[in-house]
């Protein structure tokens, strides 16, 4: 709120330069970066290690600070418009551009390190608390760690997966957490907060694609069957194989749900927060009175949809994990033959 009034009064002194722009202030957080941006400064960045292979097959590694403000080093710099916008682009000998093998430590990529870093701790810490009080009820941290995880296995897990719980239990506990944690740490503004992980939709694809091979390399042969061969009247399925070609586009919409699900959700709600805070800098140039109450209103408003959000970051890691854990049930059907004897031993 401090830094929102004195804006006016910088508008006026430096011109047009220091306009906000603020499509490209959103867009600037909600994308990845080769950089960290420090709270309330656009210009200072943490920087970061940037590892390219040029033209020629040599290797050059050097931190992102040298390609800020649209310095080059080495041939190489940030592009500002085209199709590799924001991306470390490169020129030959000859003076043609071209994008290089990048391998390099952005933004996202640290997040996600640090995601999986503090998922590990917060397991492993359970596994040490046991490993040291056997017959102790864990507290506080642990504790509460435990109750999610004791809460996601029974209730979701157990309950839909019966006695093959134990099996698929370590992916969808790992899944959970995970995501739980980068919708966590996307909320917080400071480092090592402030990465847009899970509304990335590479991201997001990834998570998808890790339970669709589960589900289709662990199916069991009913469950291709059903695919290929269903249980339907006979024209459904010959001479054209209408039931089949459903079943197997079924098989891609449903990593493609949980995809578009849980990267729609988490990007509209930052979107939502950063264009609600923008406001207080858009309205700064009608004067004290406007951008005070623009301020209040936006501030107001922004924390509202920040506890939203923190309650939709449980929603969709939940979410996730319950639809994972569906579709790798739906994946170990037994054959009619063998669910009538499993009952009748019963």
């Amino acid at each position: 709120m401090a830094f929102a009034f004195p804006l006016s009064a910088a508008e006026k002194a430096g011109g047009e330069e220091n306009t906000f722009n603020p499509k490209e202030t959103i867009f600037e957080h909600l994308l990845d970066g080769y950089g960290w941006e420090l709270p309330f400064s656009h210009e200072h960045r943490i920087p970061l290690p940037v590892i390219v292979r040029d033209y020629k097959g040599d290797w050059n590694v050097f931190m992102s600070h040298r390609l800020d403000h649209g310095q080059a080093y080495n041939g190489f710099y940030i592009a500002q418009e085209g199709p590799n916008k924001g991306k470390v682009e490169g020129v030959d000998d000859a003076g043609n551009r071209y994008r290089p093998l990048d391998l390099s430590i952005t933004k996202n990529v640290l997040a996600l390190i640090i995601a999986a870093l503090v998922c590990a701790w917060c397991v492993f810490s359970v596994a040490h608390w046991y490993k040291k009080r056997r017959f102790k009820a864990p507290k506080k941290g642990v504790g509460a760690i435990e109750f999610l995880i004791e809460f996601v296995y029974t209730g979701v897990i157990k309950s839909t997966l019966g006695d093959k719980a134990p099996r698929f239990a370590p992916y969808l506990l790992t899944i959970f957490f995970f995501i739980l944690l980068m919708n966590l740490l996307g909320l917080i503004v400071i480092f090592p907060g402030g990465a847009n992980l899970t509304g990335n939709i590479a991201v997001t694809m990834v998570l998808a694609l890790c339970t669709f091979i589960i589900v289709n390399v662990r199916g069991t042969k009913e469950y291709w069957k059903e695919i290929f061969w269903p249980d339907v009247p006979l024209w459904l399925k010959f001479p054209l194989p209408i039931m089949p070609l459903i079943e197997v586009f079924g098989i891609f919409t449903k990593p493609a749900a949980l995809m578009v699900r849980l990267f729609a959700n988490m990007m509209g709600g930052h979107m939502i927060i950063l264009s609600l805070i923008s406001l207080i800098f858009i309205f700064s140039a009608l004067g004290a009175v406007v951008v005070g109450f623009t301020t209040v209103i936006s501030v107001l408003f922004s924390l509202f949809m920040l506890m939203i959000d923190t309650l939709v970051s449980f929603i969709q890691a939940y979410v996730f994990t319950m639809l994972s854990t569906l579709f790798i049930a739906l994946a170990q059907v037994e054959g009619h033959h063998e669910g009538k004897v499993e009952k009748v031993e019963k």
